[in-house]
Order: structure tokens, then sequence, then C-alpha cells
């Protein structure tokens, strides 16, 4: 009796088939996590560029159009707009990334120096956030002695034409990932834009609205955010 009764539970278990499902489940699991985790994090990353890439050309599309709008002279730019375009990149997108508390914001104005034809040359540049990173194609004041070839990639650099000048911004931000860092590959995000100045800009200097009330300097020795 007993031995028909193991053989008949042995028969049973042997056609059961309910943990089956089960076990390819927890067979597959940690690779399905792995890889859904993956994917979220690579999208959070893509979407993350695009939002500084897109801040990088919202700064450079409007520090390109600000200043006095006058017919008796060139336009005059001030302290006062370069500040008010990085606190405007601040409101519309820096928050969203914690943009100037984890990035680093260039903004450099590429001329050319006067009376040379067309050698290149950074004449002022304005800084904003707390990450501590020079800008990768030069300080303000290079290309005095000739050696600047214009900003940008090697090979892909941009120029400024004589009488002109082109707003180049540039921004470094640390990557914080959503998930983790084992499900990242990448921990700073750059991102460049460049803008010809639209109108005719007076170029000898950035100007100050109240000489004895002077608007704050974002010079690049300091490190603020909003």
């Amino acid at each position: 009796m007993t031995r028909r009764l193991a053989s008949g539970l042995l028969a049973r278990l042997r056609d059961c088939r309910s943990g089956v499902a089960m076990t390819e489940f927890a067979l597959s699991a940690p690779f399905l996590f792995g890889v859904g985790l993956g994917g979220i994090e690579t999208a959070n990353l893509a979407i993350t560029q695009m939002q500084v890439s897109q801040t990088a050309i919202h700064i450079a599309d409007n520090a390109s159009r600000i200043g006095d709008i006058s017919t008796l002279e060139n336009r005059r730019i001030y302290e006062s707009d370069i500040n008010d375009v990085l606190l405007g990149s601040n409101i519309q997108a820096g928050r969203a990334i914690d943009l100037y508390h984890r990035g680093r914001v260039i903004v450099s104005s590429l001329e050319v120096v006067p009376d040379s034809g067309d050698q290149q040359y950074i004449h002022w540049q304005r800084c904003m956030g707390l990450k501590h990173h020079d800008s990768s194609y030069g300080a303000e004041g290079d290309g005095l002695d000739g050696s600047l070839d214009g900003m940008g990639l090697p090979g892909e650099e941009v120029y400024a034409l004589e009488g002109e000048a082109v707003i180049f911004v540039e921004i470094s931000y640390d990557y914080k990932p959503l998930i983790g860092q084992v499900f990242s590959y990448a921990d700073t995000l750059n991102a460049t834009a460049a803008f010809n100045v639209r109108d005719n800009r007076d170029l000898t200097q950035i100007y100050q609205r109240d000489t004895a009330a002077p608007d704050e300097i974002a010079t690049c020795d300091q490190y603020n955010a909003f």
C-alpha cells in the first residue's frame, strides 16, 4: 500500500507542470529587470542631454539679440543684459536639471582683433555655475597673439567676420543618474552653441547702465548660482 501510494505521488509529480513558468521567470527576471532599468536610464540621459543642448542654444540665441535699440549708434550691451539672459535660462530650463548648481555656463564673444583683418580673439567672457570647469576653447583675451583659430572642435571652428561678433556658449554639466551609476555610461554632459550677433553692435565694451550702482559682473573667476 505504501509502495503504491509513493508510486502514485511520484507519477503525479512527474506529470505536474505548474512550476515551469515560475522557474523560467525566476531565471529570466534579473536579465529583464536589468534591460528595463538600463533602458530607463538611457532615456533619461538622452532627455537630459537634449535639455542641456537646448539651453545652450537658448542662451546663445538670446545673447546675440540683447542691447539697446538705436537708429543713431550701434547697439550697446550691458552687464544687466547678460545677467538677464543667464537668469532667463535658469527659469526656462535650468531648474528642471539644476543647471547652475551642477553645471557651468560660459558665454564668449568671439571677434576679430581691430585692424587685423581676420585675426580671431575672445573679447569678453562671462560665466555662471558652481561647477569648476574652464572653457575648452579659450579664455577672455585669448587670440590677441594670433594663436586662436576660432572656437569649436578642431576642424569645426566657428569664426567671426570683421566688425561683427559670434556669441559662443559652452555648457558642462555633471549628470546624476536616475537609477544608479551602474546603468549609466556618462558622468559629464557637454554642449555648445554659436549665433552671429543679429544687429550692428557696439563691440568696444560691455557697459553699465548706472556707473554709480553698477550691476554684478559674472566673471569667470567666480562660481555662483541662482
